[in-house]
């Protein structure tokens, strides 16, 4: 059986490359790995480190929090605060940088005014 984080970092990568619409060929050439290697990890072959996961997160230009933001692949969830949390990230990665900067004027309004 494969570890559950092994998958969900898996799963993630997967998900952050093809945001990025690289195929795992792209992905590994530009983070220096063969792209089996990437094909491994989002199968929850490879137990990669935490080396690797920094080049792989500098490939798809995010940090490496990023890779952990996983929570919708993992069933029962127990901590409601971090799927919340990872739900608002998740939305907010997708947005660009003008509808960053009204959200923060909005949050902004709502918690200056407390």
């Amino acid at each position: 059986m494969k570890e559950p984080i092994l998958v969900a970092v898996g799963k993630r990568v997967r998900e952050l490359r093809t945001k990025k619409g690289f195929s795992q060929e792209e992905l590994g050439e530009k983070a220096g790995f063969h792209f089996s290697y990437i094909g491994g990890l989002e199968r929850a072959e490879k137990n990669i480190t935490l080396l690797n996961l920094q080049k792989i997160a500098d490939a798809l230009d995010v940090q490496v929090l990023d890779l952990f933001l996983y929570t919708k692949y993992i069933k029962n969830e127990k901590n409601k605060k971090d799927q919340l949390l990872n739900q608002l990230h998740t939305k907010l990665f997708d947005m660009n940088s003008s509808e960053l900067i009204k959200i923060q004027l909005l949050v902004s309004q709502i918690f200056d005014n407390k």
